[in-house]
């Protein structure tokens, strides 16, 4: 369940809809007071008529009172939902054409937004802000990302410089389309970005800077890094399984059809294990020839 409001806003009905520009900037926040006071002045003074969307995902601190001090719109969940669960909840409400999301944890620097969009108006349906070198990220995460990087740009074959950037500015209409995809946890983002990629929309990447985060941070080591190991087979998952399962399935029968050679060659014999290998790089193929027609059923309205 979730309450909308809006706080500080002096217009009303068909008057304030008609002064709106067509930015919305939908914010995530739990327990991040610190950081909305840090970031909301800074957003007003970079985009004058933007709307701002602060969704607050079940928040015990002081982050609604700071939020009331300042000229934004707040939807908030009674009880914590997820990070994904509060992006779809703001842009479910968000009224402009192009929403940028971005973390209340001041790791995204509003100064950075409007580069987003001019990149954006080039014709790219999603901007996404890639993480360099001198962003602040652990060995274990930033390790991650780069296998994450990685492994989506073989699937897309294309360069993609940061799979799991929270930070982008995307066209309303097209995110909407895949929205019942995405997770309630902190693995949106790949999933939103292989679904562009599937569906044939132009994603772009700039380059930002993400200093320290202010305060601490909600996912846990153990906890969140098995779910983003899942992160890796659904990347696959979400653009071509076939191209997952063919090389396993060509493993499984290049060792059946090799240790067949061998059994029957040394012992004369066929053995159950080549059998078994033979079969299973079957099974493997097929039900990565069926996943392929799934995927293609999901997508069948994209673009």
């Amino acid at each position: 369940m979730m309450t909308i409001k809006s706080n500080g806003d002096p217009m009303h009905g068909d008057a304030a809809a008609a002064s709106r520009s067509s930015i919305s900037v939908v914010i995530p926040a739990r327990n991040e007071a610190e950081g909305l006071r840090s970031i909301l002045p800074k957003i007003a003074g970079l985009l004058e008529n933007a709307e701002v969307i602060v969704v607050d995902d079940g928040s015990t601190d002081s982050s609604a009172a700071v939020c009331a001090e300042f000229n934004v719109r707040v939807v908030r969940h009674h009880y914590s939902m997820g990070n994904g669960a509060a992006i779809k909840s703001g842009a479910r409400v968000a009224t402009g054409d192009v929403i940028v999301f971005m973390d209340a944890d001041s790791q995204h620097q509003p100064e950075d937004i409007p580069r987003l969009l001019e990149k954006l108006e080039q014709g790219y349906d999603m901007v996404v802000g890639a993480r360099g070198k001198g962003s602040q990220a652990n060995v274990h995460r930033g390790l991650a990302n780069k296998l994450y990087n990685r492994l989506g740009s073989w699937m897309v074959e294309q360069e993609i410089s940061d799979l799991t950037s929270g930070f982008r500015a995307v066209r309303a209409d097209k995110f909407r389309q895949f929205m019942y995809l995405l997770p309630n946890g902190f693995s949106y983002p790949t999933t939103i970005t292989m679904s562009f990629f599937r569906a044939g929309y132009a994603v772009a990447y700039v380059p930002i800077h993400a200093p320290r985060r202010i305060g601490t941070s909600h996912m846990r080591l153990v906890r969140d890094g098995v779910r983003f190991l899942l992160i890796i087979f659904k990347i696959g998952m979400l653009y071509s399984p076939l191209k997952l399962f063919f090389p396993a399935s060509m493993a499984f029968l290049a060792s059946g059809l090799g240790y067949s050679a061998y059994t029957l060659l040394a012992l004369h014999r066929f053995t159950n294990m080549s059998a078994l290998l033979v079969i299973t790089g079957i099974l493997i193929f097929l039900v990565g020839l069926i996943s392929e027609q799934i995927t293609l059923l999901i997508y069948k309205d994209g673009g």
